[in-house]
């Protein structure tokens, strides 16, 4: 099947192309409505109301409250100020964070750093599909907890997190000392995929990052439920509510707000479209090729996440064959794909180096079709054929 002539992009967990509709929509916010949404003229007060707008739409959809949506720059800031935010502004009360092992690394890091400060951080384990187990989270809970971080989607394996029932677990620990425990969740890869509300999941923070569903990069929002203790991450000139200083970077929040509108129109149309495509795949790997593993949980993952490994193979020369044939994919998460280390989510699941360093991650997308897939197995079971025949570029 000759696709070549085109880019096949499957990669849409590292990023995705911003959507020409939001390309539109922000566009007059970088020409005509360009005033600062803090200044006291017309045109200033022009972008404070399209400001005020976006960040409604953006409360809706999460089921929160306007005042509740700090904009931000991405998913790496949201996820550093939740947790900076809440463990500096309860310091006195307590050190203790709970997170787990399978974390992105704009959570883990951040919890090394907040090591640094006193604070001691418990990494939870979890089982080989990469699920949490709530009964650990309360089980890890002192009369020091003040926080605790799991992730909603797993950015690498694609695993859907019991976020609900570890609230709940938290919850009754949180009653057990009297006071309140606060729960975060990293939704960057969750948000624009399934239906993310904060009071169905029972979360006080969350974390989303708008080029991940079709909106710009630079653009993201964090959810602060409303008397959580926070201290900002970023001072300076008291906007965002003091939570977030600097001058707001509007175009970002219009296109976050309208690929989050147009991803929560679509989904009921897209998704089942994107899980057959996604099975189609896993599938289609598993039953042409011998000695591979799929990573992640079976059922209980994002519709377009597949991650499998290859026995005896790398990723790395996957990776180039795959881009040479015009396909673009990952062994990983995109924000390290330049470490010589394997996953820390792969070896967290039970994977041994060699066979985590032989991973690829395929995550499709809306733009996706049927050809571009059955193109996609041919390739790839060609290219790994070939690849374990040759000893000098085999992982053995």
């Amino acid at each position: 099947m000759a696709l070549t002539n085109r880019v096949i992009y499957m990669d849409n967990a590292a990023t995705t192309p911003v959507r020409a509709e939001v390309v539109r929509a922000m566009f007059p916010y970088f020409t005509e409505y360009f005033g600062n949404a803090s200044s006291i003229y017309e045109l200033a007060q022009q972008s404070r109301g399209v400001l005020d707008d976006s960040r409604r739409a953006v409360a809706k959809s999460l089921g929160g409250r306007s005042s509740e949506i700090v904009f931000t720059s991405g998913g790496t800031e949201s996820d550093n100020a939740a947790l900076k935010g809440v463990a500096f502004a309860l310091r006195n009360v307590g050190n203790h964070i709970i997170t787990s092992s399978i974390e992105h690394h704009a959570v883990l890091h951040t919890c090394h750093q907040l090591e640094q400060f006193g604070f001691d951080v418990t990494y939870l384990s979890v089982d080989g599909d990469g699920l949490v187990n709530p009964g650990d989270v309360a089980a890890a809970v002192t009369d020091r907890t003040v926080l605790v971080s799991v992730m909603l989607a797993n950015n690498e394996i694609g695993t859907i997190q019991p976020i609900p029932e570890i609230a709940a677990a938290l919850r009754g620990e949180a009653q057990r000392f009297g006071r309140k425990i606060y729960l975060h969740t990293d939704a960057v890869q969750a948000v624009g995929a399934i239906e993310v509300n904060v009071r169905k999941l029972g979360v006080d923070l969350l974390s989303l990052s708008a080029h991940k569903f079709g909106g710009p990069k630079g653009s993201g929002a964090l959810y602060i439920k409303r008397g959580t203790p926070f201290e900002p991450l970023i001072m300076g000139g008291g906007q965002e509510r003091d939570r977030r200083s600097g001058t707001e970077n509007l175009p970002g929040v219009v296109g976050l707000s309208e690929a989050m509108r147009l991803a929560d129109t679509e989904r009921e149309e897209v998704t089942p479209r994107i899980t057959r495509l996604r099975d189609r795949i896993i599938h289609g790997i598993l039953e042409r090729m011998d000695g591979v593993r799929l990573n992640g949980h079976p059922t209980q993952r994002l519709p377009n996440n597949v991650n499998v490994s290859f026995e005896n193979v790398e990723g790395e020369p996957i990776l180039l064959g795959l881009d040479f044939a015009g396909i673009c994919a990952s062994s990983g998460s995109a924000c390290s794909a330049a470490s010589l280390e394997p996953s820390h989510v792969l070896t967290a699941i039970g994977l041994s180096a060699d066979l985590a360093q032989g991973s690829l991650r395929i995550t499709v997308g809306k733009g996706n079709t049927d050809e571009e897939v059955e193109y996609l197995l041919d390739t790839l079971t060609d290219l790994v054929t070939r690849l374990r025949a040759m000893p000098s570029l085999s992982g053995v």
